[in-house]
């Protein structure tokens, strides 16, 4: 590195340190905003390492401060890096330029289901024209809102469009379903920037060259391959002109964007190899920007976090996507008029239709059988298939009195029959596509049985046949064959399996994902007597396997949904294990039960005779599976009086259309539940909702902006998070009834001076960076105060006089600057919440506050409570994260009158709580949350002890 780039590194960290400390940000403050690990941050900072683009980005949105001052910086020091790439020859350059107008044209068009299948040029869609941007889900692990009694079951879910939610990110896993555009989604990437004209979210991608890399076709090989090999193992006719070494110094300069498709589509036992083929990419080429997709099911979340990798999971299409998509469907497809507005009717009207419709290939797919079949629609999935496979081998051809233009004619069971067994290989061998000396011999060993076809022509002639004119199988190199898409793969395997009478080997692979759909279409292909044996096998094999029992029990009830015919017995036996299974009694279930799809929707119960924690949970599967599909079910939840549902409610509309939300769900929610605004969109429609007493911004609005969506006269409670430009809080004034305010990781917000005198009695900060409480002590209501931000008060003791105060939360930060020592002058405080920074001194004064009655401790050695003198008056307890749990005993010695105990134990992988240390104390109740184990159980009378989440019945 030359003495220029270290200088210039060295001025963007030191300019990063001073950012920081103006915002008087810890680390881990910084962390928690940006959402970038401990590690990034800190080479960041002191300028060991060059940032990357996104680490840059993410830093200046954290910092609030611009970040272009900051790229610029950047910039200059990588510039001796640029200089270098420019200087090694001209040769690299021109071939850049030829490499780009290479994926611009090879990426640039799609195949597109039913638009012309008797001119393949036809069937192709131009790029701009088919890409639909797609809503993408992140779950907000940084959403930092505090609570008091923590819920803690999953974070709330930010929906943002592709160019949103991918901007400034460097490594990103995108989960989907098959057809929802996974692959798209990488095609434009790819074009975007190799044209060098990204969206202006996503501008870094302008100076990145693309790498398309599909897993199904890198796999095939001995081994995944390196940067030198990537156009080679992909197919293009590019890999012998590339400049030596080229790869490798594109992605040593940051400037390699790698489009990694299909993880799904590796088989499980490879996928282990696969990551770690992937983490050694990382650790030679660290400044590259990765992108891999996956179904949701195929590896478990959180696969690559140890690699940096952000997570988001493609959505369905909403209604107004699916309106869009429709039109430019038929517009390309140069549709008879009238038949566009006849599908969107159809749509409309019909939920199972608009259920099917939520994937780009699902939609595109009807719309072809709606124009094929002249307005006409199947009303089930695997109608959906059979008439589409009609429309594909058979009439299409003959209605165009198109007849054997490579000499071959095929019946439609005659092209099923081979299309079958080149799925079912394909299955069995866990590949996604196979060299063509496979499908020849696959084809070959056939023919003998089918001498009507042989006698046409030999293997060759009929798999040739079979690629041009069937519409389902394809070539992506020039010696490989795929299907189309997966899903007439899994199809006609499934098909094949059935016949074959292979069910134990359907049941055997069920806990594959790969295999998930096969089995569910096997259900739909057997006979009723198949049928039942495969459904109870399937079951017993849950009953079983401890391990996949879950995911078995589930995927034989979503396959109900295809045993049109099923002896009544196996059909119980399999409702009888779902039961178990639903209604979900936490988070965790629920995101299980809707990784099963849309059809768990219809096996959803509720409310009526739901406990809350299934109510709650309920809403939060239907709400993870997302889409117009999910609408009616929460529309049966709206009129609930249990708050937690309210809650989840309100704040899920960035899920679905925001209009129809609004309307459909938001609009009957007591006037009480808090609105949150996280979107234009959604500022825009709570601007209706003039009855709403609570309302959450979560974002950079301005003051105008967010005055617009509040009734001043009516507002109680106010929350405003991550808004990186709120400097001035004093509109706060204009709002004579407000009574709860939060304000949580927001910008310079140092001046609390605004709020003297207000009639505030809650009142939340959380990294509002206050120069000091002094207003707060002008508060003449205040009864909560929570803080978790750094303070320059160094102890309790400097606290301004807070008479009225009953609850006081300090969290980690807080505690970190702040000592507890003066605590008594507190006299009136109710309850108290802290992490341990705690003086014997501090511990005595305790001691000497009569009305403190409730506690809460978050990550406590239990072990060190047995030092500390008693605290007789707390009779509510909370343990918030304790680090311990193998000795409770301590607890008692130190509150020997607790009554109501809490134990939270959500950092510990497998915890287990021994309660025989509270055996025998009359009146005692004890809530104990993400507890593995419990001993001592049947210590206790029943009902004084409860769990969440309720463990469920062992089968």
């Amino acid at each position: 590195m030359g003495d220029e780039e270290a200088d210039a590194r060295a001025e963007l960290a030191a300019r990063l340190r001073l950012l920081r400390a103006e915002r008087r940000l810890s680390v881990t403050a910084l962390e928690r905003r940006s959402g970038l690990g401990r590690t990034t941050i800190s080479q960041a900072l002191n300028g060991r390492k060059l940032p990357s683009e996104a680490t840059v980005i993410a830093l200046a949105k954290a910092l609030g401060t611009d970040p272009s001052a900051l790229l610029e910086m950047r910039s200059r020091a990588c510039t001796p890096v640029a200089a270098a790439v420019r200087a090694q020859s001209d040769e690299d350059l021109d071939f850049e330029r030829r490499y780009r107008n290479y994926v611009i044209d090879r990426y640039s068009r799609l195949t597109v289901v039913g638009l012309d299948l008797t001119r393949p040029e036809g069937a192709c869609w131009p790029l701009d024209t088919a890409y639909l941007s797609l809503e993408l889900a992140a779950r907000d692990e940084r959403s930092g809102m505090p609570s008091e009694w923590p819920e803690g079951h999953g974070s709330p879910m930010t929906v943002k469009r592709a160019e949103q939610a991918l901007a400034g990110r460097q490594r990103t896993v995108i989960r989907g379903l098959a057809g929802s555009g996974k692959t798209t989604l990488l095609q434009w990437l790819a074009v975007i920037a190799a044209r060098r004209n990204p969206p202006s979210e996503m501008h870094h991608l302008g100076h990145l060259i693309p790498f398309v890399l599909p897993l199904r076709t890198l796999d095939r090989q001995s081994a995944l391959p390196g940067p030198h090999s990537f156009l080679e193992a992909t197919g293009s006719m590019l890999a012998a002109a590339q400049p030596t070494g080229w790869a490798d110094r594109v992605l040593t300069a940051g400037r390699g964007l790698l489009l990694i498709d299909g993880l799904d589509e590796v088989p499980q036992q490879r996928r282990e190899h696969t990551r770690a083929w992937l983490r050694e990419l990382l650790a030679a080429y660290p400044q590259a920007y990765v992108l891999v997709t996956t179904r949701p099911t195929a590896v478990p979340e959180h696969w690559l976090d140890g690699s940096g990798f952000t997570e988001l999971t493609v959505r369905p299409m909403n209604r107004r996507d699916v309106l869009v998509f429709v039109t430019r469907w038929h517009g390309a497809a140069q549709a008879t008029p009238g038949l566009e507005e006849s599908f969107k009717e159809a749509v409309r009207g019909q939920r199972d239709l608009a259920q099917l419709a939520t994937t780009p290939l699902m939609c595109a797919l009807m719309c072809a059988l709606h124009r094929d079949r002249r307005g006409h629609l199947p009303r089930s999935r695997m109608e959906l298939y059979e008439a589409a496979l009609s429309m594909l081998l058979v009439r299409r051809d003959h209605e165009r009195g198109i007849d054997a233009p490579e000499g071959i004619s095929l019946t439609r069971h005659q092209s099923i029959q081979l299309l079958q067994r080149l799925a079912y290989w394909l299955i069995r061998n866990g590949q996604a596509e196979m060299e063509e000396e496979s499908a020849l011999a696959v084809v070959e060993e056939a023919l003998p049985a089918m001498p009507a076809v042989s006698a046409q022509g030999d293997a060759r002639q009929v798999l040739t046949h079979l690629v041009s004119r069937s519409g389902l199988l394809r070539k992506p190199t020039v010696d490989t064959i795929d299907f189309v898409h997966r899903t007439f793969q899994d199809y006609l395997g499934a098909k094949a399996a059935v016949e074959a009478r292979d069910l134990g080997l359907l049941v055997r692979h069920a806990h594959d994902d790969q295999w998930e759909d096969v089995l569910r279409m096997a259900v739909a292909h057997a006979r009723p007597t198949e049928r039942a044996t495969l459904l109870r096998r399937l079951v017993a094999r849950g009953d079983r396997a401890a391990r996949h029992r879950t995911r078995l029990h589930l995927l034989a009830m979503a396959c109900l949904e295809q045993a049109t015919e099923l002896d009544p017995e196996v059909r119980e036996a399999v409702e009888s294990r779902a039961g178990t299974l639903l209604p979900p009694w936490s988070y965790e279930e629920a995101k299980e039960l809707a990784s099963v799809g849309p059809v768990i929707l219809d096996l959803l119960p509720g409310p009526e005779g739901l406990e809350h924690d299934e109510a709650s949970a309920v809403v939060q599967t239907a709400v993870a599976v997302g889409g117009d599909a999910a609408l009616p079910l929460l529309k049966r939840y709206r009129d609930c009086t249990d708050r937690g549902v309210q809650s989840r409610l309100a704040s899920a509309w960035s899920s679905f259309d925001t209009e129809e939300y609004a309307r459909e769900i938001l609009d009957h929610l007591p006037e009480d539940v808090t609105v949150h605004v996280a979107s234009a969109a959604e500022l825009k429609a709570v601007r209706g909702f003039r009855n709403k007493t609570g309302i959450s911004f979560t974002g950079h609005f301005s003051v105008p902006e967010m005055m617009s969506g509040i009734e001043r006269s009516r507002l109680r409670s106010l929350t405003i998070s991550g808004n990186q430009t709120l400097s001035d809080i004093g509109f706060i004034r204009q709002l004579p009834r407000l009574r709860d305010l939060t304000l949580t990781a927001n910008g310079d917000l140092f001046d609390l001076t605004p709020l003297d005198g207000l009639t505030i009695s809650k009142l939340i900060l959380w990294g509002a960076h206050p120069r000091d409480l002094t207003a707060v002590g002008r508060l003449p209501t205040l009864k909560h105060l929570n803080l978790n931000t750094p303070l320059d008060q160094p102890s309790i003791a400097a606290f301004p006089e807070l008479p009225h105060l009953r609850e006081l939360y300090l969290w980690g930060e807080t505690c970190s600057s702040t000592a507890l020592s003066g605590i008594s002058a507190l006299s009136g405080l109710k309850f108290l919440s802290f992490v341990p920074r705690v003086t014997e001194e501090a511990w005595h004064e305790l001691t000497l506050l009569p009305a403190l009655t409730g506690m809460q401790i978050v990550d406590q050695e239990v072990s060190a409570l047995g030092t500390r003198p008693p605290l007789p008056q707390v009779t509510l307890l909370v343990l918030n994260n304790p680090s311990s749990h193998a000795d409770l005993s301590p607890v008692m010695d130190t509150f020997p009158n607790v009554r109501d105990l809490a134990i939270y134990c959500r950092s510990h992988s497998d915890p287990t709580v021994d309660l025989t240390p509270f055996a025998g104390i009359e009146g005692l109740t004890v809530h104990i949350t993400d507890a593995e184990t419990v001993i001592g159980l049947d210590l206790f009378p029943s009902g004084a002890i409860t769990r969440f989440p309720r463990p469920r019945p062992r089968a």
